[in-house]
């Protein structure tokens, strides 16, 4: 199974912003990846996705807000945080095949 782990998160006032990262443990230069979160009560939903060759999609409630950015040398993705919401509160969570990041908590709050 790929392993994930995940840095970043935190507490940011809404409007502010926050960079996730996530890295595997072998190269995921071939696949694509995704962010998704998980709001308490709420199903796990899919934020953003980038594919091998670079092209990407938003959750048309992240969009024009988000960023999800990959590094094939370093086999990091990220996602770009701005603008943020209280309504963007959840545990965001890395993943690609099998595998999922450990989870990370963003709370937007002032």
């Amino acid at each position: 199974q790929v392993q994930l782990v995940q840095s970043g998160g935190g507490l940011v006032q809404p409007g502010g912003s926050m960079r996730l990262s996530c890295t595997s443990s072998g190269s995921f230069r071939i696949y694509a990846l995704w962010w998704y979160r998980q709001a308490p009560g709420k199903q796990r939903e899919l934020v953003a996705s980038v594919t091998a060759g670079g092209s990407t999609n938003y959750a048309d409630s992240v969009k024009g807000r988000f960023t999800i950015s990959r590094d094939n040398a370093k086999n990091m993705v990220y996602l770009q945080m701005d603008s943020l919401k209280p309504e963007d509160t959840a545990v965001y969570y890395c993943h690609y095949r099998d595998g999922w990041g450990q989870g990370t908590q963003v709370t937007v709050s002032s």
